[in-house]
């Protein structure tokens, strides 16, 4: 994916471990026992997400085991309603949080993040324009993107930030990344487009930080200041050159 933003759909798993709405509870803890996965979508009958079975979900029967809530439907002080309600639940649909927070395949990677941090989950279904399942993007998906080598990162930069924003041969300009830290050095003619050039270094996937040691010409005074001609020493005001003073 050089010279792009990478997408959810570059980084997401395509194969999906996904339930029924029937799906039994015990069904549901093997699932996920035998897969490693610790939630799961919901699917209806077009294979469109209509919500998600988690771990947390799962556990409200255990939590409220010993508790003073009456799982018959009269929870007790400690419990809350909703809590008592999943502790009853048998199947995924009575099971899941819905609706379901879902991506785009052809999300950035900064939106799935945001989306995760803040619904506080820590994977999202990935679905079509009509809701259909087509993978699934966790948090270690949206960090893959740090996998990448140095070198290929470099290369970007100086083909898409230092070739297409500074008029100067590409040479003028040297770029270094090293642990994806990038570090621009060098002298351009204009030095007022060295922050727009930072920006765009720290959005290319990879990049860790930036540092930018660039130089531009010195800036010269708007007003330059009046020339004293100091061969001839200061007379008092009201004299005329040639005079003494007083006389």
């Amino acid at each position: 994916m050089q010279g792009s933003q990478y997408t959810v759909g570059d980084v997401m798993t395509h194969t999906v471990v996904a339930l029924a709405g029937g799906a039994m509870f015990k069904e549901i803890v093997r699932t996920m026992e035998e897969w490693g996965v610790s939630a799961m979508p919901v699917l209806d009958g077009r294979g469109r997400v209509v919500g998600v079975v988690s771990e947390a979900d799962l556990l409200c029967k255990e939590e409220l085991r010993d508790s003073d809530a009456d799982l018959t439907g009269r929870p007790g002080a400690s419990a809350h309603p909703a809590e008592s309600a999943k502790a009853r639940a048998v199947t995924a649909e009575e099971l899941m949080n819905s609706p379901a927070v879902t991506v785009s395949p052809d999300a950035t990677l900064g939106r799935a993040a945001r989306l995760m941090a803040g619904h506080r989950v820590k994977r999202l279904p990935v679905v079509d324009d009509d809701g259909v399942l087509t993978g699934i993007v966790s948090r270690s998906d949206l960090l893959k993107v740090f996998l990448r080598g140095d070198d290929d990162i470099t290369e970007e930069i100086r083909r898409e930030v230092v070739g297409g924003r500074f008029p100067v041969p590409l040479e003028a300009v040297r770029v270094e990344v090293h642990e994806g830290v990038a570090t621009l050095t060098g002298h351009v003619p204009d030095t007022s487009l060295v922050p727009l050039a930072i920006r765009l270094v720290r959005s290319v996937e990879g990049v860790v930080d930036v540092r930018c040691a660039l130089t531009g010409p010195r800036r010269r005074p708007l007003l330059e200041p009046d020339l004293v001609d100091d061969t001839e020493p200061l007379r008092p005001m009201g004299t005329r050159p040639g005079t003494a003073p007083g006389r």
